[in-house]
């Protein structure tokens, strides 16, 4: 049972050493743990620390963004036909004494995924920028109503992932991953558990590369997960347009006709007229998008599927490979 690590890191030569030392070198049910730092970009001596402490580093030349790293930790993690991949962030603020908590329910195949959550337990939860905390409750209710399923903490990177569930995974995204995954998995029908932990947070040093902007993180995220509805839930997206301007149009329709009971004339407002047909219209034209676009969603599920079992025959050719 090999269990790869994947720590993506930009510049935290003050922290990425003692978080690869921290990492158990015992696990129960793990054969063997391979520690993989992605250097997104780094110019100070991140790689150098993270090789000296014994992680296996892959490095970009310029930084791309927390989910080009993730996504290259994936591909490495393939290629060593990982078990089980976790994810932990290189600036401290996870406990990687954790990490056997976050991988057991895999090794006892009660779930694929695993999300450390820092709010799921009200007694666990840290101290927080108020705004910070607001937008992490907000993600998780809005990604929550799309799936269908309660969820606490949606934007945590401390993760696991079996086999059955990183195979799965078609990501487009460079700047971050965490809302991606989530919603790529549970609309996929993996198994999702959350896991309570204690977490620091504020970071001890620096500021963070993705939430260190909270407009710039919000409006990034919110079209991460529009884009994602859009894919998903394509007639559900476009209907809620379609419903918005057909009430325009009725409004519009409303106030015509309203003319024409008090008044016994449509002058000198037949504009109504026009702008209710416009909107009507519209809202005509963008619910058929959307069952197009339904369409194609069942060929993107199929696909998806496809992709999957073309990974799974890929890992067994190179498992059996003489």
């Amino acid at each position: 049972m090999r269990l790869v690590v994947q720590i993506p890191a930009l510049n935290e030569e003050r922290t990425v050493a003692e978080v690869i030392r921290a990492i158990p070198g015992a696990i129960p049910g793990i054969d063997e743990t391979i520690i993989v730092v992605i250097d997104d970009g780094s110019t100070d001596r991140t790689a150098e620390l993270a090789q000296a402490a014994g992680a296996v580093v892959l490095r970009h030349e310029e930084p791309r963004g927390v989910g080009a790293a993730f996504r290259t930790g994936v591909e490495y993690a393939t290629r060593l036909d990982a078990d089980i991949i976790a994810t932990i962030d290189a600036d401290g603020q996870f406990n990687p004494a954790d990490i056997p908590r976050l991988v057991d329910p895999i090794l006892r195949d009660k779930a694929d995924f695993i999300t450390a959550s820092r709010f799921v337990d009200p007694s666990l939860a840290p101290q927080m920028p108020r705004a910070k905390r607001w937008g992490n409750d907000f993600m998780a209710r809005w990604i929550s109503r799309l799936v269908g399923h309660r969820y606490h903490d949606v934007s945590c990177g401390f993760r696991a992932y079996s086999r059955n569930a990183y195979l799965r995974l078609v990501l487009l995204g460079d700047f971050s991953y965490t809302h991606e995954t989530f919603l790529s998995l549970a609309f996929a029908q993996v198994r999702i558990q959350e896991i309570p932990v204690i977490v620091r947070g504020v970071r001890q040093f620096g500021t963070s590369r993705v939430a260190g902007n909270l407009f710039r993180y919000g409006y990034r995220t919110a079209l991460i997960i529009l884009r994602t509805h859009r894919d998903y839930r394509p007639l559900q997206f476009f209907g809620h347009i379609a419903l918005v301007l057909l009430s325009v149009g009725c409004a519009f329709l409303g106030f015509l006709l309203h003319v024409r009971i008090t008044t016994g004339m449509f002058s000198p407002h037949k504009w109504a007229g026009f702008v209710s047909a416009a909107f009507a219209t519209a809202a005509l034209l963008v619910y058929l998008a959307g069952l197009a676009a339904d369409m194609l969603e069942r060929l993107r599920v199929a696909q998806n599927e496809i992709l999957f079992r073309v990974r799974r025959l890929e890992r067994r050719e190179r498992t059996h490979k003489p």
